[in-house]
């Protein structure tokens, strides 16, 4: 019985803490971003967390074999994410603020229930539907009530952006859980920091994109904290959790991710949650909660 509850509950312990994380990634880049150009975080990220898989080799190869085949779908999963994902997500994070960010964010898991059953064979019924509608209808009032810290110069340029980074999720997840049975969430979270950071390497060159000169302590320690905790924290736990559940209910939790970002502005930065914030948070609870019950009884 112990053990069934840890196989049952532990992909959701995994999936909550990923959101965690990545949603303090959104405090994290725009630190970093106010002292290094986005490319050089994005670069230096990836090459942080392939430091670190290199240093886990014997992990992360432990049982590993190739299957004829699969590197066109391995090319294809790093290139939606990390590649696509970062450019398109570093420009609306220029462009647009954190909490309109966090509100397309919640687009990712309804993009995810459209794709599942053509390509993952994953069908869901219509009480699945409401649970993530009611998420995101939670999501967008829960950021829209919250006072942005940074300025939009071009909200509906980030906005777009962000979408296009989200339709990069959708085919990053389908590639990922096609190759989960085969590779260990190790071995997959490497391929996206090695591919990434190869990928990223000649846009230093690119003009405009300056090398930095100094490395100012909190800038330096939030692209130490996207390279070692998210890309290699919270990117594993989420390919852990998708190797064991069904990719649309896994994505279903990215409805939390702007949830848990108000709470640790709340929390760290002192800013308080109004009575209708709480509410939305609650919204959002809960229909994570409906949608996740009914995904998993139409199996």
């Amino acid at each position: 019985m112990k053990q069934l509850l840890q196989n049952r509950y532990t992909p959701i312990v995994a999936l909550l803490a990923a959101m965690v994380i990545w949603a303090s990634s959104f405090i994290g880049a725009k630190i970093a971003f106010t002292a290094y150009h986005p490319m050089v975080v994005i670069f230096a990220r990836m090459c942080i967390a392939s430091i670190c898989f290199l240093g886990l080799y014997k992990y992360t190869f432990k049982n590993f074999k190739y299957h004829k085949g699969d590197l066109k779908l391995l090319l294809f999963m790093s290139f939606c994410e990390p590649c696509l994902y970062f450019i398109f997500e570093s420009v609306a994070l220029k462009h647009t603020s954190a909490s309109q960010a966090g509100v397309i964010t919640a687009t990712a898991p309804i993009f995810i229930l459209m794709v599942a059953p053509f390509f993952l064979n994953e069908k869901y019924n219509y009480k699945a539907w409401v649970g993530a509608f009611g998420a995101l209808v939670g999501v967008c009032w829960i950021t829209l009530l919250s006072t942005p810290n940074e300025s939009a110069p071009n909200p509906i340029l980030g906005n777009f952006c962000e979408i296009i980074a989200m339709i990069c999720a959708t085919g990053y997840t389908i590639a990922l859980k096609k190759l989960s049975s085969r590779y260990s969430p190790l071995f997959l979270t490497a391929s996206q920091s090695f591919i990434g950071a190869l990928f990223y390497l000649p846009f230093l060159a690119l003009p405009g994109v300056d090398m930095p000169t100094e490395f100012p302590a909190p800038q330096s320690l939030a692209v130490l904290y996207l390279g070692a905790c998210v890309t290699l924290g919270a990117y594993g736990l989420y390919n852990y959790a998708l190797k064991n559940i069904p990719a649309a209910r896994a994505a279903s939790f990215i409805n939390l991710i702007p949830l848990f970002a108000v709470l640790m502005a709340w929390i760290i930065l002192g800013e308080q949650l109004t009575f209708y914030q709480i509410i939305a948070s609650l919204l959002i609870v809960a229909s994570v909660a409906y949608s996740q019950k009914h995904m998993m009884s139409s199996k």
